[in-house]
């Protein structure tokens, strides 16, 4: 943090570590260049600021035709409930396992490095979907470029791993190192758990800080897999929360997806006309703490301009109960929006 900075600056440089969307994102670093402090101290911090509003700015531009940007988008804009990146060491099985997640189809083939670039695709839990992204192996001798970026709008990691294989312990520490030099590091803390920084000394506002859970695939090969998960954590030092799934038989898919739901407090909020009966089918994902506000700006951003009150139906309130733009939603709300 550098020194004698606004409280301006500071809250853009929280909006900024919140933000997922790229257009929202370059809009609070445009903010933090905008309320920083100009002198020797800061020109470090000012100098970064300048480069990922360069970086941003690009990437929102799209390819550029027959230049050397040409090609598919390295960064997925978020969709869904959250979005989740898949990373993993070559022949982890990722891409076997957002195939069978999201019915996408995603390159899988024997040899490594199939998967060139970001591949998304959407994985149904329940009434809602997460944003699955399966990105290119990472290893030492398939250096991707662009990769910090493209995690930069993800919610949370899936670190995918077949721990039976040999050297995996060495290449997940490998990925490990590649990532740690682009400024993105893995963590063991969720949503639930509380601020992700929290726990981390000092924080690089421009770090990326991605809740990890280690999913140990092919478990239908290795159904001893806690014993590997054991050894993986002596040897590495790395505590991830994991889960054993099998791409090939299903096994811990549908836990996975309550899982993530549950430790990214996911909210789902459903929205009714007055007079009508609510749409109880296609609820707005919000995150636990959000208000009302917060689900009107995903109806619409004149509602959201305009809302004065909204009437709410759900455990935490008695039926019809009004309330104002301020107020916090909990899972399974039923919102009438007046404006």
């Amino acid at each position: 943090m550098p020194a004698n900075v606004t409280p301006a600056y500071k809250a853009a440089e929280a909006a900024f570590r919140k933000a997922r969307d790229p257009e929202e994102r370059l809009e609070c670093l445009r903010e933090m260049y905008r309320t920083i402090p100009k002198h020797k101290g800061t020109e470090h911090i000012r100098a970064d600021i300048k480069t990922r509003m360069k970086e941003l700015t690009e990437t929102l531009a799209g390819p550029k035709k027959g230049g050397a940007r040409s090609g598919p988008p390295t960064v997925i804009k978020p969709d869904g409930a959250a979005q989740v990146a898949l990373l993993g060491p070559p022949n982890s099985g990722k891409s076997a396992l957002h195939s069978r997640l999201t019915g996408s189809h995603s390159a899988s083939e024997p040899y490594p490095f199939a998967t060139q670039y970001p591949q998304p695709g959407m994985m149904p839990v329940g009434d809602i979907h997460l944003q699955l992204v399966d990105l290119p192996s990472v290893a030492p001798e398939h250096p991707i470029p662009w990769i910090a970026n493209a995690l930069q709008p993800a919610d949370c990691c899936l670190l995918i791993a077949d721990l039976a294989h040999a050297g995996t312990i060495d290449r997940i520490a490998a990925l490990h190192e590649m990532l740690a030099d682009r400024r993105v590091h893995l963590v063991d803390r969720w949503p639930v758990d509380g601020d992700i920084t929290e726990a981390i000394a000092d924080p690089d506002p421009f770090a990326v800080y991605l809740p990890t859970l280690l999913v140990v695939n092919k478990i239908d090969l290795e159904p001893e897999y806690r014993d590997d998960v054991e050894v993986f954590e002596e040897l590495t030092g790395y505590t991830y929360p994991y889960l054993g799934v099998s791409a090939l038989t299903g096994e811990g898919l549908e836990e996975l997806g309550r899982w993530l739901t549950q430790r990214l407090e996911v909210v789902r909020v459903y929205t009714k006309i007055p007079g009508q009966e609510p749409d109880m089918t296609r609820p707005f994902t919000v995150r636990r703490g959000q208000t009302v506000q917060d689900v009107a700006r995903l109806v619409h951003k004149d509602v959201a301009r305009s809302l004065r009150y909204a009437r709410v139906w759900g455990a935490a309130s008695f039926d019809g109960q009004q309330v104002g733009p301020d107020h916090q939603v909990v899972d399974g709300d039923v919102l009438e929006l007046h404006s």
